[in-house]
């Protein structure tokens, strides 16, 4: 892990926690272009939205798409919380991005590692390089504390 992997993790979590406070499952991302320049911020708003892919991760490559006024995101890294599902890991296949860190893996939808390796399948047009377990534990426990206060 490098000093940036975790700064910008750590600004991932920040934006979980923003999820996390108003009733949204928390997760988190920040996408970042090749010299460590923020780009953009995204977190889960699939319920205040009502919008199936309000995923942080697609928020965050929607933004990055129109402040660079393009779809191609060659270059940039992603920093998300939990590893991506499908339809994210899809996203970030069809966007271009180069650089996937996460998390937390996600054993029940988990699409880079755990049920498929959608970024690095050599079938797509893209692959895209992945790095997991920066901040693990604490992007674990936002989950674990998000889903044991709501059974409590």
């Amino acid at each position: 892990m490098t000093d940036n992997d975790r700064k910008f993790m750590l600004l991932a979590i920040e934006q979980a926690q923003l999820a996390g406070s108003i009733g949204e499952v928390p997760i988190g991302a920040i996408i970042t272009d090749k010299h460590n320049n923020l780009i953009s911020s995204g977190y889960n708003l699939r319920e205040s939205n009502f919008d199936p892919t309000g995923h942080a991760e697609i928020i965050a490559i929607k933004k990055a798409s129109e402040k660079l006024k393009s779809w191609r995101l060659d270059g940039t890294t992603l920093y998300v919380t939990i590893e991506p599902c499908p339809m994210c890991m899809g996203a970030i296949v069809l966007a271009r991005i180069s650089h996937l860190v996460f998390g937390a893996r996600d054993p029940k939808a988990g699409s880079a590692f755990s049920l498929y390796n959608i970024g690095t399948d050599n079938k797509l047009n893209h692959n895209v390089e992945v790095k997991e377990g920066v901040c693990e534990i604490e992007c674990s426990n936002l989950l674990k504390v998000f889903f044991k206060t709501l059974r409590e």
